[in-house]
């Protein structure tokens, strides 16, 4: 029995699956166009997974992971984190949570999925290794969403003060033919920006040249921390 896939079920809540649904860009020719939602909140996700990710086996986690309902794949990427964050000394268990992990990116179909989980999982694995995936996704990903993560997963490497890969490939989404998809513009904005609450100076001179050829939302992310006056040079550039 798939404990964890029942708790989702019951759970759901048909009152709230318009709003996120409209929320997730699900309607023709938006990103997450015919994903299906149970009416599920982030924090019930989050409470149904603490409480039972213990008991999940990983072939809970590929029922979980192939469902149509974005819910119940947010649950099975929520429980391979814990497990992962959990297997510190057992470098076997978080090498298997980093192959399902890479074995499903086709399911991790919508930014939330992505930003809940590429950085908890990815970014601890490459700390210590060659992190030409997130090069390759970033600039080849066969989705928008690996395209993301390649992005995403660098906010750990930020927060270990670790900025190179970060600024290199947010250069890699400024080459890519435009108009530059809008969730990338955010990703790399944001991820700019949290570089630059370690080294605001690094992030000034890498926007200086940059900014007057630079999508205007990635540009807008990166300088909302600044102050009103640095906020204005730049976007006047």
């Amino acid at each position: 029995m798939n404990t964890l896939s029942d708790k989702i079920q019951q759970a759901a809540n048909p009152s709230q699956v318009e709003g996120l649904s409209r929320f997730f860009k699900t309607g023709p020719g938006q990103y997450g166009e015919g994903d299906l939602f149970l009416g599920i909140k982030v924090p019930v996700t989050r409470n149904i997974v603490k409480e039972l990710w213990k008991e999940t086996s990983f072939e809970d986690l590929e029922e979980c992971i192939a469902s149509k309902y974005h819910e119940m794949r947010l649950a099975a990427l929520l429980t391979l984190v814990q497990i992962f964050k959990h297997a510190k000394k057992d470098a076997a268990l978080q090498q298997r949570c980093v192959d399902f992990y890479l074995a499903h990116t086709e399911r991790i179909n919508n930014w939330d999925l992505v930003d809940l989980s590429c950085y908890e999982i990815l970014g601890p694995w490459l700390m210590d290794k060659d992190r030409t995936l997130l090069y390759d996704w970033a600039r080849n990903g066969k989705t928008l969403w690996e395209q993301r993560i390649g992005m995403v997963a660098t906010m750990t490497f930020i927060r270990a003060g670790q900025l190179d890969d970060t600024f290199a490939i947010a250069d890699i989404y400024l080459q890519k033919p435009a108009p530059l998809h809008d969730l990338l513009q955010k990703a790399g904005g944001w991820l700019l920006r949290e570089a630059g609450k370690h080294d605001k100076a690094r992030l000034k001179a890498w926007l200086e040249p940059r900014c007057a050829t630079m999508p205007r939302t990635m540009l807008r992310y990166a300088v909302e921390k600044f102050d009103d006056m640095e906020k204005r040079h730049f976007m006047q550039l």
